[in-house]
């Protein structure tokens, strides 16, 4: 399982702690440094059921200084995940992604996490 988090990011460094205190194996990886593969984004996007809003990071400032707000109904899904792919920044964090067993998770709340770590299911909140 890949956990992409950002060093500066009180979420990601929450959710690396719980992963550590549960004993679940992952790879972290710098999100920023080395942003997810185009196959991971178009991964996490069919289990978001095409939907990208929780791909990205709305709150940060490279969405703003872009204006995806405006510009990511408009944008087609090959276009929105090129993106995503060169700007770590505008990634929703953490991002998780564990193809094999169907894992693919963006922001960090325990009990969703707890819920699909123990099933092994991709299930969308």
């Amino acid at each position: 399982m890949k956990v992409y988090t950002y060093k500066n990011c009180s979420t990601c460094r929450d959710a690396v702690k719980w992963l550590r205190a549960t004993g679940v194996s992952f790879e972290e990886h710098p999100i920023r440094e080395t942003p997810p593969s185009l196959a991971e984004l178009r991964a996490m996007a069919e289990a978001h059921h095409g939907d990208l809003r929780p791909l990205f990071n709305t709150s940060g400032q490279d969405y703003r200084t872009l204006g995806l707000k405006d510009k990511l109904s408009e944008m087609s899904q090959d276009a929105a995940l090129e993106l995503l792919s060169q700007n770590g920044n505008l990634i929703k964090r953490p991002f998780v992604v564990d193809s094999t067993r169907s894992i693919f998770l963006t922001g960090f709340r325990q009990e969703i996490w707890a819920r699909k770590l123990s099933s092994g299911k991709a299930e969308t909140p």
